[in-house]
């Protein structure tokens, strides 16, 4: 290798190895492990989970419509209130632009719930698994449009949970 190649080789990997950590820390992609830390404040009803979300965030559950991180904290607010629901991923894809994930998802009643979310009364001790597809538009590195369909039912509400035996 002559002076020349050494010099324009040599300058090409150290701007590689500067501009690398920047490029990743300026990355919009959200990991598995960020995804996560998300899904463990969310199930453990920590409302600092409400931190991934961009304050103009929209989420859309089937026809109805929330808008901003205020609304979509005191939506869950209420909900979880009377459910405790828990969210698992059996998968995960994620690039520049926002996570696609399919999430297995268990509703227990922890309170009688009248005029519930689903339209339905619910009584204490009720329990329903489904199974839904998320769809997640990423902005600065938070959720800035969300979009939930549920896929399939495992089984509807019920008093307790025959998958727990």
């Amino acid at each position: 290798m002559n002076k020349r190649d050494f010099l324009c080789n040599g300058a090409g990997l150290l701007l590689a190895a500067t501009i690398g950590p920047v490029l990743a820390a300026t990355s919009n992609r959200i990991t598995r492990e960020e995804y996560q830390v998300y899904l463990d404040k969310f199930n453990s009803n920590d409302m600092s989970f409400i931190d991934f979300y961009h304050p103009e965030v929209v989420l859309e559950l089937g026809a109805e419509e929330i808008v901003g991180n205020t609304g979509i904290r005191d939506f869950y607010a209420n909900v979880k209130k009377y459910i405790k629901e828990t969210v698992t991923v059996n998968q995960f894809i994620s690039d520049e632009g926002g996570v696609a994930v399919e999430i297995p998802t268990r509703f227990e009643c922890i309170a009688d719930w009248d005029q519930s979310f689903w339209g339905v009364p619910l009584k204490k001790g009720q329990v329903m698994r489904i199974i839904s597809f998320g769809f997640y538009q990423v902005r600065d590195h938070k959720f800035s449009h969300i979009k939930a369909a549920r896929y399939k039912v495992v089984h509807d509400w019920q008093m307790g949970d025959p998958q727990a035996a």
